[in-house]
């Protein structure tokens, strides 16, 4: 019987498991190829470098992050909750994997950490989830900003990443966390729903 050939979806797989077990510094292609009961060669026909594979499982990683907050993206329900919700999706999604498995949030973090194009491509994906959703407010009337709604969104990203970026992992068990996000959301969407030219 003729096996499956391995697909990159495979070694990514089996990439997380190996990093898990031995740490970001330790793993190995090698290890990932023992892990895979082939050549560290089969391993390379998908991914050129250690650097390349390590990259791919940041990207997965953090899709797994913005993947789910794209529904909130296109919800018909209005924008400032949509806002609210996307903002608290993030943040919980990141203090749960941070809290609850600390050694591989920091394994994750580490790896992300030195992709920095793969971190930045993330980083401008859910601005631009933010932006699509500030574009739609202003459409339908619900948001006004003398901005525009890319900027706009960008502006909420970065005025929240305190509560989401790995940076501030340590602060996050802070039992006001969720209040303090709060009211962030609500200075944001007051200054979203006020005129434009308004100070």
């Amino acid at each position: 019987m003729v096996e499956a050939p391995l697909t990159a979806e495979q070694v990514l797989v089996a990439a997380e498991d190996v990093l898990r077990r031995y740490g970001p510094a330790k793993a190995t292609v090698v290890d990932v190829a023992r892990e895979l009961g082939v050549s560290h060669g089969s391993v390379y026909r998908h991914f050129p470098s250690k650097t390349a594979l390590r990259d791919a499982v940041a990207a997965r990683w953090l899709e797994r992050l913005s993947g789910p907050l794209e529904k909130m993206v296109s919800a018909r329900t209005p924008a400032p909750q949509r806002i609210r919700r996307w903002v608290r999706g993030l943040s919980l999604a990141k203090r749960t994997m941070a809290l609850e498995d600390p050694q591989l949030f920091a394994t994750y973090h580490a790896i992300a950490s030195g992709s920095r194009e793969v971190v930045r491509a993330h980083e401008a994906t859910l601005a631009d989830q933010l932006g699509r959703i500030v574009a739609d407010g202003l459409a339908r009337g619900e948001l006004a900003t003398s901005l525009t709604a890319r900027q706009a969104g960008q502006a909420v990203f970065h005025a929240t990443a305190w509560f989401s970026h790995p940076a501030h992992a340590a602060e996050w068990g802070d039992p006001g966390l969720e209040a303090a996000l709060d009211r962030v959301c609500t200075v944001l969407l007051e200054g979203l729903r006020a005129k434009p030219g308004d100070s």
